[in-house]
């Protein structure tokens, strides 16, 4: 017998269902949430700290990348010259 495909990411993750990003509905659900638990007045600060956080991840996102790149180019760079070395010897 032979064995068809896992069609669906599903099928694939019992969890996916559950991590899934939310729909239309879901998110007016959660809005009016936060609107009972945090109120009119705290909602707007809540949401400008969320965005600050996001962009200074963001931020720091990019610059471990860009180490990542500069150390990884160090790296190519001493092993060419050693190469080199070696070729010359």
């Amino acid at each position: 017998m032979i064995a068809e495909p896992i069609s669906t990411l599903a099928e694939l993750s019992p969890v996916y269902g559950v991590l899934s990003l939310p729909g239309g509905g879901e998110m007016v659900i959660l809005a009016l949430v936060m609107l009972l638990l945090f109120g009119a007045k705290k909602l707007p600060e809540l949401a400008r700290s969320l965005g600050e956080s996001v962009g200074q991840f963001r931020k720091g996102k990019t610059e471990a990348d860009l180490e990542a790149q500069l150390a990884e180019a160090k790296l190519k760079e001493a092993r060419e010259s050693a190469q080199k070395k070696s070729d010359v010897s």
